[in-house]
């Protein structure tokens, strides 16, 4: 089980250290989600995330998560906030505080929001969240401990504390004598060590728990309904490094994107690989077969491609051509419809075929070159500052790396469309693919290591 969890101050790592297959990552801030899919994940579990200090984790962060086939599951604090507003794009929210915020019931983001210690210190609670707040007066009353009109006295008093200074002293302080509420406050004082609810944390527990239980019965990837749209905003999110330099370090050493780059170079052992990864994909997503849904438009560009490839310009070459291959008109419709089917199933599939590669990789023997070749790649790179090389840093344009990539280097014609080469390794922009080239050319350069190293 490949599945992560974003949690701070809601539940203390030590609980989870001894469940199978999760790794814990600290409270989520903006960017971390995205980068956390390029490890291809099989589930992504956020509980906890930053409010103040650090940006947010943003809703398209986790669309895109989505969109790479990923499971993501929400609940009790930042988790549960997001869930609400993303449940109906395919986010799985969990917990009564999920619920709560998806029925409009609580609307605030104050209501979850906790002030808390540093990871050295287990990111332990300093102020008690607004929901736990709720939950604990809601069972004093049903216990008989207080009153219907105190319990709303009091939720309304900690309502009104901002909440870092939220806490059980601040709002079972000393009474005025006579004050009507001072009775009932003692009793609730006496009653709380052992009658405070921790909702929060329940709540964690319960996606914890329902998160197991979905990834035992080996989902298939999220096939989204929704269309992700690329906008200007979000290639400048994509391009800048995380928030926090945390989920690198968190989630292992990072090796898989770098090994999938030294495949990606070499487009012919990167095809041989990618073949039999769309099958094993196939045969663990049966659904995407199913799923297929061919328009007129995609018939039409389906029969331009083959055409061109097999030089068939006029209806006379395609009358001749059947001819020549026993097939009658009707078999070369038949033949153009496979063509879409296959070609809507590669668009859908490349973009969450990386751990099927990698897979492929190690069972065909070439894994453990390329990740030698990727890890002294990343070290020489590293020694000079250049792990996230762009063509400016080689001193050419993306169009003349990518001359010197195909062309100088590989012998062989630049490809027309760059953007569709790209995107069929698996790059998602174009502007990944180009990076890699820059990494290569620099490091080929290093003292001629291409030539020492491979």
């Amino acid at each position: 089980m490949s599945a992560y969890l974003f949690v701070g101050p809601t539940l203390a790592r030590t609980e989870i250290a001894g469940l199978c297959g999760f790794t814990c990552l600290p409270p989520a801030a903006q960017g971390d989600v995205y980068h956390l899919t390029r490890t291809r994940p099989r589930a992504i579990g956020i509980i906890d995330g930053y409010f103040d200090g650090v940006p947010a984790v943003w809703h398209k962060e986790i669309l895109w998560a989505l969109t790479q086939g990923i499971h993501v599951f929400g609940s009790a604090s930042m988790g549960a906030l997001r869930a609400a507003e993303l449940h109906s794009f395919g986010m799985r929210g969990v917990g009564s505080i999920f619920e709560a915020y998806r029925r409009g019931e609580l609307e605030d983001d104050d209501e979850v929001a906790v002030l808390h210690g540093p990871g050295e210190a287990g990111y332990v609670a300093l102020s008690e969240p607004m929901v736990n707040i709720r939950a604990t007066l809601g069972q004093a009353e049903t216990t008989g401990i207080v009153s219907a009109p105190t319990r709303a006295a009091l939720t309304e008093q900690a309502k009104g504390l901002f909440y870092q200074e939220r806490s059980w002293k601040a709002i079972l302080r000393d009474r005025e004598p006579g004050d009507p509420l001072s009775g009932e406050v003692s009793r609730l004082r006496d009653w709380l060590p052992a009658g405070r609810i921790d909702r929060k944390a329940l709540d964690a527990r319960a996606m914890i728990a329902a998160m197991q239980a979905f990834l035992d019965d080996n989902p298939a990837p999220v096939r989204p309904t929704f269309t992700f749209e690329w906008t200007d905003m979000w290639d400048a999110a994509v391009a800048t490094p995380p928030a926090r330099g945390t989920v690198a370090s968190d989630a292992g050493d990072g090796d898989d994107e770098w090994v999938l780059d030294e495949l990606r170079l070499d487009g012919a052992a990167f095809e041989s690989v990618r073949q039999r990864a769309l099958l094993r994909r196939l045969a663990r997503d049966r659904d995407a077969l199913r799923s297929v849904t061919i328009d007129p438009a995609a018939l039409r560009a389906s029969e331009q491609r083959l055409r061109a490839r097999l030089a068939l310009f006029r209806k006379a070459d395609v009358q001749r051509w059947c001819a020549e291959n026993g097939l009658g008109p009707g078999e070369f419709e038949q033949l153009i419809e496979d063509e879409a089917c296959l070609a809507s199933i590669e668009v859908d599939l490349d973009a969450v075929l990386g751990r099927d590669l990698l897979d492929q990789l190690k069972l065909d023997g070439g894994y453990g070159d390329l990740r030698s070749r990727a890890r002294d790649k990343r070290a020489v790179l590293g020694s000079l500052g250049r792990e996230d090389a762009a063509p400016i840093d080689c001193g050419l344009t993306p169009i003349a790396l990518a001359a010197w990539h195909f062309e100088v280097r590989g012998g062989r014609p630049m490809p027309e469309d760059l953007a569709g080469y790209a995107r069929r390794l698996g790059y998602h922009r174009t502007p990944d693919f180009y990076r890699a080239l820059a990494r290569e050319r620099l490091y080929s350069e290093e003292g001629k290591v291409g030539a020492d190293r491979l």
